[in-house]
C-alpha cells in the first residue's frame, strides 16, 4: 500500500484492516476496523476528511475524496463497489454503491439503501434508507427486501473475512 502524509495530515488505519498494495490513501483518511481495500483504490483526505466505518468494503479503482474543509462519511458494513465516486458524500451503514457510480457533494445515501451501477446521485440529493436508485441522474426505483438484505450481509461477511485472508495468503508469483 502507498500511504502518504499530507501538510501535517496523517491517515489512520486500523491493524485488522486490509489495504492492497496498489492502493493509495493520503492525508485526514480514518480507517477503522476490518475495511478491506482493493487494488487501485484512491483514498484522498489531502484537503478534506475522510472517515471509513468497520466492515466496509472498498472495492477496486473506488475513488473516494472531499472538498477543502469538508468530510466524505462511509459508514459501517458498507460496499462500494468497483470504480465508484464518492465526493463529499455521507454514505450510511450497509449501503451498497454499485459499479461504476458516483455519488456527488453533499450527497446522503441513507442505511441499506442501494444505487444501481453507473448511477448518478446528483449534488445535495438524498436517497432515503432502504431504497433502490438507479440512473443519471438516480431515482428511487423500489424498497429493498429483507431477503436482499440477508444475501448482501453474506457477501458483505465475505469482504470482512478478506482482511485477514488476503494477510495470510496473498503472496507475488515470482
Amino acid at each position: 500500500m502507498t500511504v502518504y502524509t499530507f501538510e501535517g495530515r496523517v491517515p489512520s488505519i486500523s491493524g485488522d484492516s486490509y489495504i492492497s498494495p496498489s492502493a493509495t490513501v493520503i492525508g485526514d483518511v480514518t480507517i477503522t476496523g476490518q475495511v478491506w481495500v482493493g487494488p487501485g483504490a484512491v483514498i484522498r483526505g489531502d484537503y478534506g476528511k475522510i472517515i471509513i466505518g468497520n466492515g466496509t468494503a472498498v472495492e477496486d479503482n473506488v475513488v473516494i475524496h472531499a472538498r477543502p474543509g469538508e468530510v466524505t462519511t462511509i459508514g459501517e458494513h458498507v460496499t462500494l463497489g468497483h470504480s465508484c465516486v464518492i465526493h463529499t458524500a455521507t454514505i450510511e451503514d450497509y449501503a451498497v454503491i454499485g459499479m461504476h457510480s458516483t455519488i456527488t457533494d453533499f450527497a446522503k445515501v441513507g442505511r441499506w439503501a442501494v444505487i444501481a451501477e453507473h448511477a448518478l446521485v446528483k449534488t445535495r440529493q438524498v436517497i432515503e434508507p432502504e431504497k433502490i436508485a438507479g440512473g443519471v441522474p438516480a431515482k428511487v426505483i423500489k424498497d429493498v427486501s429483507e431477503d436482499y438484505k440477508a444475501l448482501w450481509e453474506d457477501y458483505k461477511y465475505n469482504y470482512t473475512s478478506f482482511c485477514k485472508r488476503y494477510k495470510d495468503n496473498l503472496r507475488e508469483k515470482l
